[in-house]
């Protein structure tokens, strides 16, 4: 009998755009002759299916159930590809723990820890072959925090909301007068905001998850950008950046990386797929950690799926072993 899957998408901030590419790429991928998939639209107040037809239904948070038709529809696991809020921050994860649902993703306290730039990095300081730039967590925006960042920190600088993603608000500050409208647009996105000291090297991405009982460490993809740095313009329109996979390392950087993944995959309990980025520093060839994605991207030319084809797998295959280890 096929499994009964809600594939979950949507969301609460400038992501759900992106939320909505991944999920209609996975939604015609997943295995159709192991699962029964239903796709739920998350908004604020709005939890609902749509119908081919273009009939709206509800989802009853009770115990995130349909009724259609007269008929109630429940769910034997949730395809998890909500990208931002509430689906990559813990909020949903919480929920679907309450009403014992499983999910494809991560917990809800490793979800909410991986959402905060600077409390990963807390947590991950003390990896072996682990470096992380230096920087400093801003709660509140003051012209105080602008003398504190000039006294502790070094030119060029990354300024980013602490809790997005897909790298909105984030700019790269190069002169002391940039700073202030920085701030201001990284505050706009949150109320926590990281600054952090630039490390000169080249940029990877790297997919790492669990399946069949094991932890997997994909081929990285080396991100080679015409933009100062991998922006959401970068990242989303074609032919800015070269996206090069496997990524070019040597064997002991592959190793090594894949040493560190690891253990940043197990440190922080993750579950499911991740995405980590990092930066190989072009004197030293140090691995410098710059953030983990939770819930990564799943769109036709998205880095997790390059990397799946890289090792040969079909990423409907993929997408079953995610599934399955839910189970």
């Amino acid at each position: 009998m096929k499994k009964k899957i809600a594939l979950v998408t949507g969301g609460y901030t400038g992501e759900s755009v992106i939320s909505l590419k991944s999920a209609a790429v996975v939604e015609k991928t997943i295995d159709r002759q192991r699962y029964d998939v239903t796709k739920i639209l998350i908004y604020p107040g709005d939890w609902h299916h749509l119908t081919e037809d273009g009939e709206k239904y509800p989802v009853d948070l009770n115990d995130f159930s349909l009724t259609i038709k007269g008929e109630k529809i429940t769910f034997d696991g949730v395809f998890n590809i909500l990208h931002g809020s509430p689906g990559e921050d813990g909020k949903l994860a919480g929920y679907f723990d309450m009403i014992g649902l499983p999910y494809t993703t991560c917990d809800q306290l490793t979800s909410a820890i991986t959402m905060n730039k600077g409390y990963t990095k807390a947590v991950v300081d003390d990896i072996p072959e682990l470096y992380i730039a230096k920087s400093i967590q801003l709660f509140e925006f003051a012209k105080e925090q602008v003398d504190r960042i000039k006294a502790e920190l070094k030119l060029p600088l990354f300024i980013k909301p602490n809790n997005g993603g897909s790298s909105i608000g984030m700019s790269k500050v190069k002169i002391w007068d940039e700073l202030p409208e920085a701030l201001v647009k990284a505050f706009a996105e949150d109320k926590q905001v990281l600054v952090e000291e630039f490390v000169s090297g080249r940029e990877f991405s790297i997919g790492v998850f669990r399946g069949k009982g094991k932890i997997t460490v994909l081929p990285a993809t080396e991100i080679v950008s015409s933009k100062e740095f991998f922006d959401f313009e970068a990242k989303y329109i074609p032919g800015v950046t070269e996206e090069i996979t496997p990524g070019r390392m040597n064997e002991e950087e592959v190793a090594r990386v894949g040493r560190v993944v690891t253990q940043v995959y197990e440190k922080l309990n993750c579950k499911g797929a991740v995405r980590i980025d990092y930066f190989l520093e072009k004197e030293t060839g140090k691995f410098y950690f710059i953030e983990i994605n939770t819930v990564p991207g799943q769109t036709e030319t998205s880095l997790i799926s390059q990397q799946i084809r890289a090792i040969g797998k079909e990423v409907k295959d993929f997408y079953t072993e995610l599934i399955e280890e839910m189970f």
